[in-house]
């Protein structure tokens, strides 16, 4: 089992892709720009799409991939690919993108018969069973209801996670549940330098010294990952982060990246 980083950056410049995980080869954790480097034949190969929350930078591949793919499944009499998320977030995926105004409904399309996207809700604590992958729905603080997930690496790995928080602010609930599981990579968000604190505060996000309040929680070591850093600040929020006294192996996520479970 592997998860290859398609994006990790808070918002997009030259270079920067914005969220997005491929499990294998048929599962997303989010869809943000970083997945327009996949092939198209890449591309139709995915099923299931795991979204965290309604944001922009982490749904927007979403319509495009449908109509991308539409055809070649359509031809190979695949079934729709299969959206996952909370049911605020698939009602504001429905109201205000796969509404006929911003974007086509590709859950009616081609034909509500046999539609290339299909919605599926879940709430937190679910365990999603895909294929031989078991994904768990972790709780994240967000400005919007918004979802990290934990994917279970199996008996090979003697059950170790990779784990990705999502966007959050401070969460006590999802150390209450990481302290009952075995870790092998943490994937959380840093998206703002300790200077703009208040920032982070309001839009419920992590800066350097939020983030090492929130490792204390965290029993390890385990190997950390920065994502979601803004274009710009990678180098100030990453020489904050160098200064924190941790056990944790901290580094800035890489796209391309790939983990093995």
């Amino acid at each position: 089992m592997k998860i290859r980083v398609l994006g990790c950056s808070g918002a997009i410049a030259a270079g920067f892709k914005t969220t997005a995980f491929l499990l294998d080869d048929d599962v997303l954790i989010d869809a943000g720009t970083g997945v327009g480097d996949l092939s198209l034949e890449a591309l139709a190969r995915i099923d299931h799409i795991l979204v965290s929350h309604s944001h922009l930078d982490h749904v927007l591949a979403i319509p495009l991939l449908a109509d991308s793919v539409l055809r070649l499944r359509a031809a190979a009499g695949r079934p729709p690919i299969q959206v996952h998320g909370l049911a605020p977030t698939l009602k504001a995926l429905r109201d205000h993108i796969l509404n006929g105004v911003i974007w086509p409904d590709f859950t009616r399309l081609p034909s509500a018969e046999h539609p290339v996207l299909s919605l599926h809700p879940f709430e937190i604590g679910d365990r999603l069973q895909l294929g031989d992958r078991q994904v768990e729905v972790l709780s994240a603080a967000h400005t919007v209801p918004a979802v990290g997930f934990a994917v279970d690496g199996g008996p090979d790995s003697g059950h170790a996670h990779w784990v990705f928080t999502g966007d959050t602010g401070p969460n006590p609930a999802l150390w209450r549940r990481l302290a009952e599981l075995k870790l092998s990579h943490l994937v959380i968000e840093t998206a703002f330098s300790d200077e703009e604190q208040q920032v982070a505060s309001v839009s419920k996000h992590l800066c350097p010294a939020a983030l090492a309040l929130e490792l204390q929680h965290l029993q390890g070591p385990v190997e950390v990952h920065i994502t979601h850093i803004k274009p710009g600040e990678v180098d100030a929020v990453m020489s904050e982060i160098a200064a924190l006294s941790t056990a944790h192996k901290l580094a800035p996520l890489q796209a391309g990246q790939v983990m093995r479970l």
